[in-house]
């Protein structure tokens, strides 16, 4: 295992060497307090040299969506172009500040507007607004904007939300936090929302739905313009989760189907950066019904310049310190852009490449599903290796033996050892018939000899690892000796 900076430090060692200081030294002690007096810092004493290869060293040993296949369904783990990295990072852009008189920031807020312009086109909504700082973030501001608009109507019972049975966990979280009760919707046996199961609990508490099309098993949801109109004709509202969006990119728009509000996860979609901590965004897009209910500021153009307009008299306020995240924001521009017209490309490659893989993966796994053609994405399950001893679990930790990450597992609930693949447009053939060739290897060899499936992985940096303990007392800092 990779040593910690910690374990090869060695007393007296450093990587720099500061210039003598130019003016007089006071030492704390002279001028405070002993209370107030800074302790030693426990920092590894080692050379750069060190530094350099341990680091590199550690990135090595990382997974990335540069170096290795993620077939993380639902996440969609996919490669960000550099050319987007490189137009986000132009000086215009970085060196800009919230607090800048408009007239000179008048680049940005034009990059601003033109995104918005083009969201607001792909998904056939009548406004977007650009600050909600992730897609669960963009998901309570969905959920705000109608409780405001009920609000606003007086519709005082409309307490609840409807939500399928599949559905991303954030979108009961985001119900909850926005103050409403959560009432779970059944899939039929097509995967689809029950229409029956819908049509009983669709009552006049109802507030909204919350729906992802294509849903998290990757079934595109055929009812959805009866779902809607059943929903308006009760004033509900309907809330479709935009995770999925970029199987329909270029090809359909929700706006079309009824849709009142939807968040556009940037990075599943429009190709920005995911995971690691980082910045993410989630545009709401809206109905007609809501727009007089987007957060100020909005950015507008009136014919001669652009401006971030403050006069949105029944706004539910402002969501975020400044205006959303800007460096993210020209990513998705510059993809968007440099797809143009043939920006549903997207779309028709994301399907291509799970209907291909699916395909390749018949028989290797149960798939529940099978009747159903999928869209971007497909659910299968490991339950066919239950009598060897194997579960979904095994088969994941032994695919990191072969350079791929695992897909989603055990998700959606309502699979048994689901493993959830989105192979994305990203990737080529040759990747796809590696990752179908491996998992065949991986069946084969949890038939012939499941010890060792149940072992893996046997090439990671960390081998199996206790999975309860790790969760319950996961070790989150290096145990220094005391002195």
């Amino acid at each position: 295992m990779e040593k910690l900076l910690f374990e090869i430090s060695q007393k007296g060692k450093k990587g720099i060497d500061l210039p003598k200081c130019d003016v007089e030294e006071i030492h704390q002690e002279e001028v405070l307090d002993k209370d107030y007096l800074r302790k030693e810092l426990n920092l590894p004493e080692v050379s750069q040299l060190e530094v350099i290869r341990h680091f590199t060293r550690l990135s090595q040993l990382n997974f990335s969506i540069d170096t290795n296949f993620y077939p993380l369904g639902s996440c969609t783990m996919k490669y960000n172009p550099r050319i987007n990295e490189k137009v986000s990072s132009f000086e215009g852009f970085l060196n800009v500040h919230p607090f800048q008189d408009e007239e000179t920031v008048q680049g940005i807020l034009e990059a601003a507007y033109l995104l918005k312009e083009y969201l607001k086109e792909l998904g056939g909504f009548a406004d977007v607004s650009l600050q909600p700082a992730a897609g669960a973030h963009g998901e309570l501001l969905g959920l705000l904007l109608i409780a405001a608009y009920h609000r606003d109507k007086g519709n005082k019972e409309k307490d609840t939300v409807l939500i399928p049975d599949s559905a991303h966990g954030t979108n009961p979280a985001s119900a909850a936090i926005a103050g409403f009760k959560v009432l779970t919707v059944k899939s039929d046996k097509n995967g689809e929302l029950d229409w029956n199961d819908f049509v009983k609990k669709l009552d006049n508490r109802v507030a909204a739905l919350m729906i992802t099309n294509p849903n998290t098993l990757g079934i595109f949801e055929r009812k959805i313009k009866e779902i809607a109109k059943a929903l308006h004709e009760k004033d509900a509202l309907l809330y479709m989760d935009g995770a999925n969006f970029n199987a329909l990119v270029g090809r359909m728009r929700p706006g079309d189907w009824g849709v009142d509000v939807m968040h556009f996860n940037l990075h599943k979609t429009f190709s920005t950066p995911h995971g690691g901590g980082g910045p993410g965004s989630g545009p709401v897009g809206v109905s007609e019904r809501l727009k007089p209910y987007l957060p100020v500021p909005q950015v507008e153009f009136d014919g001669e310049k652009y401006y971030l307009n403050w006069d949105i008299p029944k706004t539910v306020g402002k969501l975020l310190a400044f205006y959303g995240h800007v460096g993210i924001w020209i990513r998705a521009l510059a993809f968007i852009l440099a797809y143009g017209k043939e920006i549903f490309k997207v779309a028709d490659n994301a399907i291509l490449n799970a209907r291909y893989l699916r395909k390749q993966l018949q028989g290797v796994f149960n798939d529940p599903y099978a009747h159903v053609p999928c869209m971007h994405e497909f659910v299968l399950s490991a339950t066919n290796l239950k009598r060897y001893g194997v579960k979904a679990l095994d088969v994941a930790k032994r695919l990191l033996d072969f350079g791929i990450h695992p897909p989603t597992m055990y998700f959606p609930l309502i699979v048994p050892e689901a493993l959830m693949v989105e192979p994305t447009e990203t990737e080529n053939k040759e990747t796809l018939d590696y990752f179908a060739k491996v998992c065949k290897q991986i069946v084969e060899e949890a038939k012939t000899d499941p010890q060792k499936v149940k072992n893996a992985p046997y090439k990671t940096p960390v081998r199996r690892v206790k999975e309860a303990e790790a969760n319950r007392r996961p070790i989150l800092k290096y145990p220094f000796k005391s002195s």
